[in-house]
């Protein structure tokens, strides 16, 4: 079965916060509502929330890798937020590089630099 992600748009921002661990479809089908809600509401910027993400593999740090980059590509902002130390780790270790996006602790400091980036008032690297 397929869960899918929430996906909330607060201004000119969509907020994805992933709090289930997901299967391989789950992970498929969250890079694509990403990229089919900027595409919808046309939102300046993303945050992909991973707080409750204690592990990955190969396959899903490639898709949180791939659908930040697609984002991008659609000329939305993306922050990744919460990345937890193990998950640091093996993105590293696999060589997944988040090119042109912006890490932040929490959430809360995830939204204030996806805003500043929205505004312009801080760059992209």
């Amino acid at each position: 079965m397929v869960q899918k992600i929430p996906i909330l748009k607060i201004g000119n921002a969509l907020i994805a916060s992933i709090q289930i661990e997901l299967n391989d479809e789950s992970a498929v089908q969250f890079k694509e509502d990403i990229l089919n809600q900027i595409s919808a509401t046309g939102a300046a910027g993303v945050v992909i929330d991973l707080t409750a993400v204690d592990m990955v593999d190969s396959f899903l740090g490639k898709i949180i890798r791939d659908a930040a980059l697609m984002a991008r590509l659609m000329g939305a902002h993306v922050v990744c937020t919460g990345i937890q130390p193990a998950v640091a780790i093996t993105l590293v270790e696999l060589g997944l590089e988040l090119e042109g996006v912006v890490t932040a602790l929490n959430l809360e400091k995830g939204l204030a630099k996806l805003t500043a980036l929205v505004e312009g008032t801080e760059s992209n690297a």
